[in-house]
């Protein structure tokens, strides 16, 4: 039987086994252009950052309520000029919902790009998150808080089904906005505490 501190112990050595060097302890960091579910990539951490300060992993709140279904993935490219997906596309309950900024922030940019309203957000230490199809009565320089509402979705993003796409930045690398509302680090399995005797 063990006892609980070899049970501590036993975590302890799993998460450093399974953790790189240099990262935080269960997160695997990447610069290559491989993506899957041990790289970084697959966890929002493109080109090695992580959301870190004003940005940490499941510290903001989710653009719509209630929380949604992501219908297109983040998928970045492995190049910057390749095709990809460089945010999600969030199901929204119908057109014309309100969507929130997920963290304080002031406004830098409202109007038209590719013929479709963007609002973009810069939330400090370099992050900016930007939403379309969306329709805003504010103005570039206002200031937002988490929830505040930036606009309305408009139709036509997905198809006939009401959606938003978000999409976060540090400078100028695409991240992952799932990784600011959820924790994507693996799960480790541990052993059970008390195996039956065998």
């Amino acid at each position: 039987m063990k006892t609980p501190a070899s049970a501590s112990a036993l975590v302890a050595a799993l998460v450093l086994a399974f953790a790189p060097a240099g990262a935080p302890a269960g997160l695997t960091l990447t610069t290559g252009a491989a993506t899957g579910p041990e790289t970084g990539a697959a966890f929002g951490m493109a080109n090695g950052t992580a959301p870190g300060p004003g940005g940490a992993a499941g510290s903001w709140i989710w653009p719509l309520d209630p929380r949604p279904a992501v219908v297109r993935a983040f998928d970045p490219p492995a190049k910057p000029w390749l095709s990809g997906h460089r945010g999600v596309d969030l199901r929204a309950g119908y057109n014309g919902a309100p969507v929130a900024s997920p963290a304080a922030g002031t406004v830098s940019f409202v109007g038209v790009v590719a013929d479709r309203p963007v609002i973009t957000v810069d939330h400090g230490n370099g992050l900016r998150s930007s939403f379309e199809a969306v329709r805003s009565d504010l103005a570039a320089g206002a200031a937002v808080a988490a929830g505040d509402v930036l606009g309305w979705i408009q139709p036509g993003h997905c198809g006939p089904v009401p959606c938003v796409h978000w999409g976060v930045r540090r400078g100028k690398a695409y991240l992952n906005p799932l990784a600011f509302v959820t924790d994507l680090r693996p799960s480790v399995l541990l052993p059970p505490r008390d195996p039956a005797p065998g």
